[in-house]
This record gives C-alpha cells, sequence and structure tokens, in this order.
C-alpha cells in the first residue's frame, strides 16, 4: 500500500478547510454540517472525519489559517529601526486584516463574527476563540512594551491595559466593514490619528 505524504495530507487538510470556509461564509455556521462540508470538498465522509471529528475542529483549523500570519506581521512591526507607535501597530494589523479577508475562498472576517456569537454558549468555540485572541493581545503588550522603550507611550501603564484598548479596536473595525461598509483602514486610521492628538 503507497505512503501517503505528508504534503498530500496536508493538501488534503487544507482542502477540507477550504471548503468548511466556504460553507460557513455562505450559510452561517448553524446551518453549515459536516454534511455540508463533506459535500463541499468533493471527498468521502471517512476522508474528511480522518482529519476533524467535529464542526468545532474545522474552526480551530479556518482560526488557525486566520491567524497563522500573525505571528510574522507582529514580528516585521517589531523590526522596524523608528520610534514604534501604537498607531503604527494597529494600521498594519487594519491592512492586515483587510487582506485575510480578500484572500481568495471566502471572506474569513465573516467567519469570526460568527464564531464569537457561538463562542457565547458553546464551551469548545470559546475555548478556541479566547485563546487565538490572548495570543494576539499578547502580540499588543509586545508593541506596547516596545513603544514604552522608545518614548512613545506612557511607561508607567501597565501594557497589558493598553492592549487590551488596543485589541478591542480590531473587532469594531471588522465589525463596521460587514455591516455598515463604509470603513476602511484609511478611514479608521484617519479617526485614530485625530482621538490620539486629542
Amino acid at each position: 500500500m503507497p505512503k501517503v505524504t505528508e504534503e498530500h495530507r496536508l493538501a488534503r487538510r487544507a482542502q477540507i478547510v477550504a471548503a468548511a470556509r466556504t460553507c460557513v461564509v455562505e450559510q452561517g455556521f448553524h446551518k453549515t454540517t459536516m454534511a455540508d462540508v463533506i459535500r463541499e470538498s468533493g471527498l468521502s465522509a471517512g476522508a474528511v472525519y480522518g482529519y476533524f471529528k467535529s464542526k468545532e475542529e474545522i474552526v480551530a483549523a479556518i482560526a488557525e489559517e486566520a491567524l497563522g500570519t500573525v505571528d510574522e506581521l507582529f514580528e516585521k512591526i517589531l523590526t522596524t529601526e523608528h520610534p514604534l507607535t501604537p498607531l503604527a501597530a494597529l494600521e498594519a494589523a487594519l491592512n492586515h486584516a483587510v487582506s485575510i479577508a480578500e484572500r481568495p475562498g471566502g471572506d474569513v472576517t465573516r467567519v469570526a463574527v460568527q464564531a464569537w456569537a457561538e463562542a457565547l454558549h458553546n464551551p469548545a468555540i470559546l475555548d478556541i476563540a479566547g485563546g487565538k485572541y490572548l495570543l494576539l493581545r499578547e502580540h499588543f503588550e509586545d508593541v506596547v512594551r516596545r513603544a514604552q522603550a522608545d518614548g512613545t507611550v506612557d511607561p508607567d501603564t501597565d501594557p497589558k491595559y493598553i492592549a487590551q484598548v488596543m485589541f478591542g479596536m480590531l473587532p469594531g473595525f471588522v465589525l463596521q466593514r460587514l455591516l455598515i461598509g463604509d470603513v476602511t483602514p484609511d478611514t479608521y486610521s484617519a479617526g485614530l490619528k485625530a482621538l490620539f492628538r486629542a
């Protein structure tokens, strides 16, 4: 029996995650079933369940995929030679959110918003979402510490408190972008600049 290569396994897994993302974007989290994902993926039920045992596991994989480039983003932000400001970090994060939303295969921010709602009454999704967003907030803490060292942020304020506020600006941007449609990284940044000057 031929061995399945790791490359093949990763490709199959990505195929299933892409199918699930398409289903959730098109019909919502609650209406999407494992049968829908199986049908959309074009694979057998056994193949899909060989990778994911539940819809929650697939949601975790979608979140992992969406946030997979965040480490690289913040590494790039933190290696700037210029003094770092929270505004510069937020602008980079906003542009990154739009770039992942516009990737082929469906707007993953639509999945994120549905996962937020589902997390309120599904402990498995809460665990997944809470863990991922805590990591993202910790990246903002790293930014704040660097900004404090650069003298662009008050060094006497706990970095965690500032990171809480910075992180909170992202869901607001995502929601307005999806529900109202008139917000862009440029308009949001302009508002942030005005607030930070106030």
